[in-house]
C-alpha cells in the first residue's frame, strides 16, 4: 500500500477521533482549559485514553524490528529543552487558549468553511511558512563562510 494511502488513512482515523471526542468544539476545549471556572473535565478522559493507546502503540513499535511502510524507524534522539522548544510550546498554548483550537481540530473544522476557522488556519499556515523561512535563513547564515581579506589586493 503506498505511503500516501497509509498517511491518508491515519489522518482520517485521527480526524474521526477528534470529532467523536469533541476536540473540534472550541467551547468544550476552552471549558477544559478553564480549570478555575466552569471546568469541562471530559477532555481529560480523552487525553488519558490517547496516552494509553499511544503508549501501547509505541511499545509494540519498539519491539518490532523494522517499520512496515518505511525503510527505518525515525525515533527522536534529542532530549534537551532549548529556547525554540519552550517558545514554540508557549505560542501553541497561547493560541490554543485564545481560540480553543490546535492544528488538528482546526483542519477538521475547516470543512465547515466558517470564517473564524479559515482565518485561524491561514494565520497558522503563515506562521509555519514564516518559521520555515526564518529557520532556512539561520541555517544558510551558519553555512556561509566569512570572506577572508588579504593585504595587498589582487594587483
Amino acid at each position: 500500500m503506498p505511503l500516501v494511502l497509509v498517511s491518508f488513512a491515519c489522518g482520517l482515523v485521527f480526524g474521526a477521533g477528534l470529532l467523536i471526542s469533541g476536540m473540534t468544539q472550541t467551547g468544550k476545549v476552552l471549558g477544559f482549559l478553564d480549570i478555575f471556572g466552569a471546568w469541562e473535565a471530559t477532555l481529560a478522559f480523552v487525553m488519558a485514553g490517547a496516552v494509553a493507546v499511544s503508549s501501547i502503540g509505541y511499545a509494540l513499535a519498539r519491539r518490532r524490528g523494522a517499520p512496515v511502510f518505511a525503510a527505518q524507524s525515525l525515533w527522536p534522539t534529542r532530549k534537551d529543552i532549548d529556547a525554540p522548544l519552550v517558545i514554540g510550546a508557549a505560542l501553541f498554548g497561547i493560541g490554543w487558549g485564545l481560540v480553543g483550537l490546535c492544528p488538528g481540530p482546526a483542519l477538521v473544522n475547516l470543512a465547515g468553511l466558517g470564517l473564524p476557522v479559515i482565518v485561524f488556519v491561514a494565520a497558522m499556515a503563515a506562521g509555519m511558512l514564516g518559521h520555515d523561512a526564518w529557520d532556512r535563513s539561520r541555517a544558510s547564515a551558519r553555512e556561509v563562510p566569512q570572506a577572508t581579506v588579504t593585504a595587498g589586493g589582487d594587483g
